[in-house]
């Protein structure tokens, strides 16, 4: 593999092509902002996402998608959620027939409720994709911290392909055959991180937080599985591994968003004063309506939706999850 496509200039699109630079001989990335691309290209810096840190030599930054995807082998998406569906049907007429899907981005498409990686084969029209998730923040990955991931594709020999190229020194791969459970648990982490930020904002401790880890791990895994994924799956890197990091991270911005709630902002002033996307605020209506598809109790997240979209107090919120009917673990 030499030719590598990054389509998204984000914190995480940055650092993926920080890091996954040394692997390949050239790496395009697609940013959506022309002035950006542009400044990109001649200082090397993205100072609007991932600022400090400095683009290799053969990492060239762009808006055309026709150049971006040209001849790539691998293209590989990290735009926000929301934004998939368009940015994935304005590349179709320029997507390498032989290349390689790998889809980055957490997250649930509201409306339809399909994973990132089923917009991705729906609107490209191929079932060669795979998924790249794990317990990552940008900043660590793009400072050369060790990282391990998982890459999952019923396509085995695509996800193999995949691993062998992106692997590294301080990027390790592991193979998963179970798409669904590593999507749901990527995307549905974020909206429990939104729950932690909360606790910490409200003041609370360890012995919360360790609460809500446990039984926000065993609600995801109950969606999950529902949907068609495996259990085991939950408790690997795109699980637990995934949970553990946001919801104790200060650099998740999921976590940032709730923690500024449980101090008493109002969602739309924090989320004006943001510059990137916290994706646990838009899965949180998608997970509510996923779970009240396939029959599932989902008690974390409704207090979640109910804090974010009709504007509960925190506080109450704590209180309703404490005083449900006592049941067995």
């Amino acid at each position: 593999m030499k030719r590598l496509a990054v389509i998204g200039g984000g914190s995480w699109g940055t650092a993926l092509a920080i890091v996954l630079a040394p692997r390949f001989e050239r790496v395009r990335m697609w940013i959506f902002e022309q002035e950006l691309a542009v400044l990109m290209q001649k200082t090397l810096q993205n100072d609007a996402f991932l600022p400090g840190f400095t683009l290799p030599e053969n990492v060239e930054t762009g808006s055309a998608l026709p150049w971006a995807v040209e001849e790539a082998e691998i293209v590989l998406g990290v735009m926000p959620s929301h934004h998939a569906r368009a940015v994935y049907t304005a590349l179709k007429p320029a997507a390498p027939p032989a290349a390689l899907f790998v889809s980055a981005t957490k997250g649930l498409e509201n409306g339809t409720l399909r994973r990132m990686s089923e917009v991705m084969a729906e609107v490209l029209e191929t079932p060669r994709v795979g998924v790249l998730s794990g317990p990552t923040f940008a900043k660590e990955v793009a400072r050369g911290e060790p990282a391990a991931l998982v890459i999952a594709s019923h396509d085995a020999e695509l996800a193999r392909t995949v691993q062998a190229a992106f692997n590294g020194p301080t990027f390790r791969l592991y193979t998963n055959p179970d798409p669904v459970g590593v999507e749901l648990g990527a995307s549905l982490k974020n909206v429990i991180a939104i729950a932690a930020g909360v606790c910490a904002g409200l003041g609370l401790g360890a012995n919360t937080m360790a609460a809500l880890i446990t039984r926000g791990l065993a609600e995801i895994t109950r969606l999950a599985v529902a949907a068609g994924g495996q259990e085991r799956t939950l408790a690997g890197l795109a699980g637990l591994g995934d949970l553990v990091l946001t919801c104790n991270g200060e650099l998740s911005r999921n976590r940032t968003v709730g923690f500024q709630l449980g101090q008493g902002r109002r969602l739309a002033e924090i989320l004006g004063g943001m510059t990137m996307v916290a994706e646990g605020v838009k899965t949180t209506a998608a997970a509510i309506e996923l779970a009240a598809r396939l029959g599932v109790e989902v008690p974390i997240t409704a207090q979640m939706h109910a804090v974010l979209n009709e504007g509960k107090s925190p506080a109450v919120a704590l209180r309703e999850l404490m005083e449900r009917p006592v049941r067995g673990e």
